[in-house]
């Protein structure tokens, strides 16, 4: 464990994330998939400012002093149905490892949909490809319902 995690949290700010933050951002984002790829710092940085100038997009994250240490990502979604009110999708969930089990990720999920709410959205939706029974049980506890299903395609890969 790295002595700032050994630290409390009382100081932890949880906010939008902003342009300053692109490093540590991208360093918490190696405990969601550590396999990815690194991206080019220019692609990253226009990467970034594309998501926070994009209408209704936000990345929530808690900060210890100036590391992220959790995050998730709220996209809401206008809609012609539903009376117009718009829906939501929350994406990249993770929590740095040396803060885990600190009740930050359930924060920073609490901040995603109440600002969902604040949008009118009349739903929030969120995927995971997780079969951990922990993992399910914190969607669960964040008071997601497991009543759909869920369907996906990828890009298939090129030559």
């Amino acid at each position: 464990m790295t002595q700032a995690a050994a630290g409390s949290t009382a100081d932890m700010v949880l906010r939008p994330v902003e342009n300053a933050d692109l490093a540590t951002l991208l360093a918490l984002y190696r405990h969601l998939n550590a396999e990815d790829p690194l991206l080019e710092p220019q692609l990253a940085e226009s990467r970034l400012a594309e998501i926070l100038a994009h209408p209704g997009m936000t990345i929530f994250a808690a900060f210890a002093g100036p590391q992220a240490i959790s995050s998730a990502t709220l996209v809401v979604i206008p809609n012609l149905t539903r009376g117009g009110a718009p829906y939501a999708l929350i994406e990249n969930v993770v929590t740095h490892a040396d803060y885990r089990l600190r009740g930050l990720a359930g924060m920073v999920m609490r901040k995603a949909v109440a600002a969902a709410w604040e949008k009118n959205c009349y739903k929030v939706m969120l995927l995971t490809s997780s079969k951990d029974p922990a993992t399910l049980r914190f969607y669960a506890d964040c008071e997601f319902t497991q009543d759909k299903t869920g369907f996906q395609i990828r890009r298939p890969a090129t030559a």
